[in-house]
């Protein structure tokens, strides 16, 4: 689990980066706008916990014009408890915020609690078919199952309709989009035919001359 702390402050960073290591936490800092812009453009991160006031600039502004962009999950540190700017903050689609001075253990308490709620809400199960909707994983009984890019778009996109049809001209109309090919309704069969054979279990269903619906069971 990789977190990125972005704050200036040197004794907080070392203190954090302490705490955060015993916990099992890979945690990686940057200390300015600049310096967490390129880091982003170079890293994966699980996580952001970020200062509101950064040497070049607002971190509620690298937020909204960067970080949000990126659906990286995000905590705000903040100096001091302005109610307008949380709410505010928190109707952006901030996680979390803490207010200054905190403890490590308070910290790492609300990540816990951020990674818990996100690691449940993006895992999708039907009978034995998991489906890790973040990492774009699917699994069976817990085994990972070895689909191609284009098999595993088709299949996050009936996940992400449970319980609703996904009509077989949306899927030509997606596959179109995906490869950039001509595309019939025989492709979309083709298609459907392999993740069947491939994940082994009756999750998917034909309704037929509509489209396809995974239903939870």
């Amino acid at each position: 689990m990789k977190i990125l702390l972005v704050e200036d402050n040197l004794t907080i960073i070392k203190g954090l980066k302490y705490s955060f290591a015993n916990a099992g936490y890979e945690l990686s800092s940057t200390n300015s706008i600049k310096e967490t812009i390129e880091f982003l453009n170079a890293n994966q991160v699980d996580l952001i916990i970020l200062d509101l006031m950064l040497p070049d600039g607002s971190g509620e502004d690298l937020f909204l014009k960067r970080i949000k962009q990126l659906n990286i999950p995000t905590l705000f540190l903040t100096a001091k408890d302005d109610v307008d700017l949380i709410v505010k903050s928190l109707n952006n689609g901030v996680e979390d915020y803490l207010t200054k001075p905190f403890s490590p253990e308070e910290l790492l308490a609300r990540v816990n609690r951020i990674l818990m709620r996100l690691k449940k809400s993006s895992l999708k199960k039907v009978l034995d078919i998991s489906f890790d909707m973040n990492k774009m994983i699917v699994y069976k009984n817990n085994e990972p199952i070895e689909l191609t890019s284009l098999e595993l778009k088709i299949l996050h996109l009936l996940f992400l309709n449970i319980n609703h049809v996904v009509l077989r001209q949306t899927l030509l109309d997606k596959i179109w989009d995906w490869t950039g090919n001509i595309v019939d309704d025989h492709t979309v069969t083709v298609y459907l035919k392999r993740i069947r054979q491939k994940i082994q279990t009756n999750i998917i269903t034909t309704i037929k001359g509509i489209g396809y619906r995974i239903d939870e069971k």
